[in-house]
């Protein structure tokens, strides 16, 4: 009687065995939930036909168009019927409870198909595809793929990017290549940090002097002529990301980091410290009101993600003048405001209603933890690693967060103790492992409770350090890979010598895009 069991048992530890062996192979990055590698290979070729089971799937296959021909030189051929083979089909689930982001991918000897739960699904498992692709063996204009049985889905729906540009600016082709690599790592948010000291980088038809005047400089040369995106390149950018499953944040900041923005319109200007002149925008004239959103409306219309960032942070490097200046003390006798931070509280209450009004979600950094806004509407920013308490404070009154600690998820800081430029707290930096086991779960104030308020994880990418495309390359990759298998795989799942295995040979992809990478394996590079 116990031979058959027995038998049962160590048949079923084998096939776990096989599975895990199989997905610890598998060269995708992030790794995939499940992914059993089968005797099976698919010829993928200038013959290779592509069949859209539905027509919303007709911006995946564009984006699977673009990418096989960028990546590969391949077109493949669109067909209205499906081929018995020869062709990479693109499906949608009719699982309705299962997660929207997930897919399951199949390569056989005949045909390769993608099942999405949705077009993001099927968007990933394009990107897996994809990936697939780069490791197989090439010839005559033929990829071979070996056989795949995979099933996937993401462990959290916010798996982030910011890109600071007031500081520097890269121009459209460099965040159009940006968004490439998030889309073949499944990030999906893009936010976009668009106005500081340095330069304001969104064109506003209200006011134009905000990027004519506000647009030039940055953090290493204030003569820099004026560089911003107009509003046909912001929405151009959009479009590429949302074929990309890419949502892009605009973050326009206040009431401090104005600086740019007091040059173009000096008359909305609180002013600041000696440090940092002209730092805020001015809380106690009811005009800055109406001039911000103005400009808020603007920018809600360019982004449908229904989302405006207004960081909200480091006010106090320049409130100093407020207690002096009489529109603000008549401020804050008839509100009753007994400090500057109470003033600060004050404004951002008043923003936040016009964010609200404009049926958006306020966003921003975890400085505003203690303010009293829409818990259904608010999402935190935590990114004080030093100040766990911040976060602590916003999942207790109920605000989504996203966790974008600077250690080690700030890219700004450097990868490696014997690098020279570039950030460290203290002795801490952001090293490609730090980043990869970032957990959390092993965040004290994290239970199994207020879990369900954690949408995510963002590493945010600072230029005060990164003046041109080589520099941001460099601090970019691979640290993103590693970023996105921390979003993407549950942590009983995740493996990093496996991880590191897998990145060597992304490398390949990363000289053939030209990207001046960091090797923290070989430190000659």
């Amino acid at each position: 009687m116990l031979k058959p069991i027995f038998h049962f048992v160590f048949a079923c530890l084998l096939i776990v065995y096989y599975n895990n062996i199989s997905a610890q192979q598998c060269p995708i990055i992030p790794k995939p939930l499940e992914a059993v590698k089968t005797k099976d290979s698919f010829i993928i070729s200038s013959q290779t036909k592509l069949f859209i089971e539905k027509p919303e799937l007709r911006s995946a296959a564009g984006y699977l168009q673009f990418r096989m021909l960028h990546m590969f030189a391949i077109p493949l051929i669109p067909t209205p019927t499906t081929p018995v083979a020869d062709v990479v089909e693109l499906r949608l689930s009719n699982n309705a409870t299962a997660n929207e982001e997930g897919y399951l991918l199949s390569v056989t000897d005949k045909k390769v198909i993608i099942t999405g739960n949705s077009t993001a699904g099927v968007i990933n498992g394009i990107s897996s595809l994809l990936q697939l692709a780069a490791s197989g063996s090439k010839k005559d204009q033929k990829i071979v793929l070996a056989g795949w049985n995979i099933k996937d889905a993401p462990l959290y729906a916010w798996r982030g990017l910011m890109l600071d540009e007031s500081r520097h600016f890269f121009g459209i082709n460099k965040v159009k290549s940006i968004l490439d690599w998030m889309a073949l790592y499944k990030l999906n948010r893009f936010h976009w940090h668009l106005t500081d000291e340095p330069g304001w980088r969104i064109e506003i038809k209200k006011y134009p002097r905000l990027a004519l005047v506000g647009g030039v400089g940055s953090h290493t040369d204030p003569n820099t002529p004026a560089q911003y995106y107009t509003q046909d390149q912001i929405a151009e950018v959009v479009r590429y990301a949302a074929e990309r499953n890419i949502t892009v944040i605009p973050e326009i900041d206040m009431p401090g980091h104005a600086t740019a923005a007091n040059r173009a319109y000096p008359e909305f200007s609180g002013g600041g410290s000696e440090k940092y002149p002209n730092f805020t925008f001015h809380p106690g004239k009811e005009a800055t009101y109406s001039y911000l959103t103005d400009i808020l409306r603007e920018v809600n219309a360019l982004f449908p993600s229904g989302m405006l960032h207004l960081g909200g942070d480091e006010v106090s490097f320049g409130n100093q003048q407020w207690l002096s200046d009489p529109e603000v003390k008549k401020l804050m006798a008839q509100n009753k405001l007994n400090n500057v931070l109470e003033v600060e509280q004050y404004f951002m209450q008043r923003m936040a209603d016009s964010v609200f009004k404009m049926n958006a979600k306020l966003l921003a950094w975890d400085e505003v933890a203690n303010m009293n806004f829409s818990r259904d509407r608010t999402i935190v920013f935590w990114w004080r690693h030093d100040r766990l308490y911040q976060l602590d404070t916003a999942l207790r009154k109920g605000y989504s967060a996203v966790l974008c600690p600077r250690i080690p998820l700030y890219f700004d800081f450097v990868q490696d103790s014997t690098h020279s430029i570039g950030r460290k707290w203290g002795k801490a930096y952001s090293s490609l492992k730090g980043v990869y086991d970032f957990n959390a779960r092993n965040l004290s104030v994290i239970n199994d409770a207020n879990y369900r308020q954690v949408l995510g994880i963002q590493a945010n990418l600072w230029t005060e350090t990164i003046a041109d495309t080589h520099r941001l390359d460099f601090m970019l990759f691979p640290r993103i890979a590693a970023l996105s298998e921390a979003a993407w795989t549950p942590t009983d799942k995740k493996d990093y010598d496996a991880f590191v295995r897998k990145l060597k040979q992304h490398f390949d992809l990363y000289k053939k895009e030209k990207i001046h990478y960091f090797d923290p394996f070989n430190m000659r590079l």
